[in-house]
């Protein structure tokens, strides 16, 4: 059969990468005729210094000058063999050798011992048995552990923003809202310089509702909830249309927001020379003759009575102004530890476990799934270590550190269904669907265009490789996985409404959006606006010094100013927005795959239809944002990382 020629590509990194790091290409010439290859084996000999290495691909030409490619993309290490299989994904009713068969479960088998579900905390979904990021599998962790250390990056983000000057004045108050610029104006953006300029104004409480860093809470109103007794004659001056507030909901024109989760949280003990409040107030919104969303009642508990007064854009303007604080003060824990750590940091976790433990590389499940896992699990186990452990970086500034945030999660878990990671299904369960009712509601416009990209995309893939419902039924790599996602994931709760096992392609495209979009743009979403939103401490305060009012007319300035977070905290907060807000250095936006997973042609031409399809809302999104003072992009592919990794 003549020759076979071999070339491996390998990102060299010798020397823990300190004295040399490059890629090398080889070529291997071997003499004898080997038949048809089926597997390649890599051993690699272990020296006196730490010498792994990143293997890419293997690439072999055949005596007929047909190339196979051999796609790795992993790290060997110590006195490690590799076994890999050419690139051709394959489901395991394909394998017809006993030696592939073989292979395949020693893969798995091999991946189940590496990748261990632990439970961190009761009622938590499960997370990756590790302590520390240095105890992860190397192949998820990240390439500079310094780029993700939580203490480091936000006392460089601190550091840039000019703030180390106030960490001296722990305890103390700022003067009064101006004095918070002078934390503030280092770097300041559009929004956030916006948000500093209007945060005051009802319209801007309103939209943020909408397309804040939070837009995941405002639902339309059905009926005024009985343990908020708001009356007509309480709201009759912000009413445009002329009809009783009864009128107004049956017309659709009235919306709520309800922080009941926060009800019985313990605020944060852990600084015993600062107590800290929290509220769980009821917001009701009110859509005017411009389509503008506006606060018209706050109460700042879910009891009703005399000591739980419900506010009004009538009231006292310190007294309005205040309940406004409170309510963006509890989003902002909702945002934290719900919206952002439980929905989209946790969940996309709780995928990565599973793709691993249950789809081998050959899959082509995991060849899709594989981009959007990567570093989440490395991100999380950092953040165990060091933002929201006992004692960590959350607990500085947050009113929900010292173990709120943790109540919060397991309350929440009540929640997180799969209907309600189904961004369509969501968004119309709320009754916020409709365009022409809600017409500047970004987040949701956005999102289904994105949804519907991602939808395409997995469809394209499902029809290459099951032809039937039939082919996806009994691939029992697949049902594993959605299994191990329902009992590990979502602790096995019927009322979760996660399948057990997936039975059509149409339900197998929309599990495999659910994934990518929760990994990717629903991250995106609620993740990278938190400078632009929080960094102006009146409008997200993490803390409160001060109980919620109990009467109106008693709020002053000096109060406010008393309630809102001391310097310390305010420097803390800053540090974290901004860090958290920030890409990776090498970062890899949706539809980008530079790892060449699959080498099938039809894959390749279902990518590139999907990145021409990311493209068109990208200039969609461009036009629209145009001249405008607050533009909307969270959800632009360009804006969107592959995955959880920041």
């Amino acid at each position: 059969m003549g020759e076979e020629e071999i070339y491996l590509k390998a990102f060299k990194n010798d020397f823990s990468s300190f004295f040399f790091s490059g890629v090398d290409s080889y070529d291997v010439n071997v003499e004898e005729d080997l038949g048809e290859i089926q597997l390649i084996k890599i051993e690699k000999r272990k020296y006196w210094y730490q010498d792994d290495w990143y293997l890419k691909y293997i690439t072999v030409k055949t005596p007929l000058g047909d190339y196979l490619e051999f796609p790795c993309y992993r790290w060997i290490t110590d006195e490690k063999e590799i076994v890999l299989r050419d690139g051709r994904a394959k489901l395991p009713r394909d394998d017809k050798t006993q030696i592939l068969k073989q292979h395949r479960r020693k893969e798995l088998e091999d991946r189940q011992k590496m990748y261990r579900w632990k439970e961190w905390h009761p009622g938590f979904p499960l997370s990756i048995d590790a302590h520390s990021h240095s105890e992860l599998p190397r192949d998820i962790q990240f390439d500079n552990e310094k780029g993700i250390d939580f203490i480091l990056n936000y006392s460089k983000a601190m550091e840039n923003l000019y703030i180390n000057r106030f960490m001296h004045m722990f305890q103390s108050s700022w003067s009064d809202f101006a004095d918070f610029e002078k934390i503030f104006v280092r770097i300041s953006n559009t929004i956030s310089e916006y948000v500093m300029q209007h945060w005051k104004e009802d319209f801007m409480f309103g939209y943020q509702f909408l397309n804040g860093c939070n837009p995941v809470l405002i639902r339309r109103c059905t009926e005024i909830p009985k343990k908020f007794p708001v009356t007509t004659a309480m709201v009759e001056c912000s009413l445009e249309r002329n009809l009783t507030l009864e009128e107004e909901v049956k017309q659709g024109n009235i919306f709520i927001v309800d922080y009941e989760l926060l009800d019985g949280v313990d605020a944060n003990k852990t600084d015993p020379c600062t107590i800290q409040y929290l509220a769980a107030p009821i917001c009701l919104l009110y859509k005017n003759l411009e389509n503008k969303i506006l606060p018209i009642a706050i109460q700042l508990g879910q009891k009703p009575g005399p000591e739980n007064p419900i506010f009004l854009p009538s009231d006292a303007m310190y007294d309005w102004l205040l309940a406004k604080i409170w309510v963006r003060s509890s989003d902002f824990h909702i945002h934290q530890t719900v919206t952002h750590l439980l929905r989209t940091h946790l969940v996309s976790e709780v995928f990565s476990i599973a793709m691993f433990r249950q789809l081998p590389a050959v899959h082509p499940l995991f060849k899709l799934l594989v981009p959007h896992m990567r570093f989440t699990i490395a991100i999380n186990t950092k953040a165990r270590e060091q933002l929201i452990c006992e004692c960590g970086l959350f607990d500085k500034a947050n009113a929900t550190g010292g173990g709120g945030h943790v109540q919060m999660v397991q309350k929440a878990m009540k929640d997180l269904t799969y209907s309600s990671l189904c961004f369509p299904e969501e968004i119309k369960a709320k009754g916020m669907d409709s365009q022409e009712d809600i017409p500047y509601y970004y987040y949701r416009d956005d999102g289904i265009k994105v949804w519907e990209a991602i939808k395409s995309f997995a469809e394209d893939v499902i029809h290459i490789y099951y032809e039937s419902d039939e082919v996806v039924s009994e691939d029992v790599e697949l049902q594993a996985f959605v299994k191990d996602i329902y009992v590990y994931g979502m602790r096995g709760v019927k009322a979760s409404g996660f399948p057990k096992m997936i039975k059509t392609r149409e339900k197998l495209a929309e599990y495999l959006t659910v994934v990518i979009f929760t990994t990717s743009a629903q991250h995106a979403a609620v993740n990278f606006g938190q400078y632009d939103w929080c960094s102006w401490i009146p409008n997200a305060p993490p803390t409160m010094r001060c109980p919620p009012p109990t009467e109106k007319g008693t709020v002053t300035i000096e109060q406010i100013v008393e309630s809102l977070p001391d310097r310390g905290r305010s420097c803390w907060h800053l540090g974290a927005v901004w860090a958290l807000s920030q890409f990776q250095d090498n970062e890899l936006f949706l539809g980008m795959y530079p790892d060449e997973h699959f080498v099938e042609k039809p894959v390749k031409e279902a990518m590139a239809k999907f990145r021409k399809n990311l493209d068109e809302i990208v200039s969609t999104i461009t036009e629209r944002n145009k001249n405008k003072k607050l533009p909307y992009y969270y959800l632009s592919p360009d804006r969107i990382p592959n995955s959880v990794a920041v």
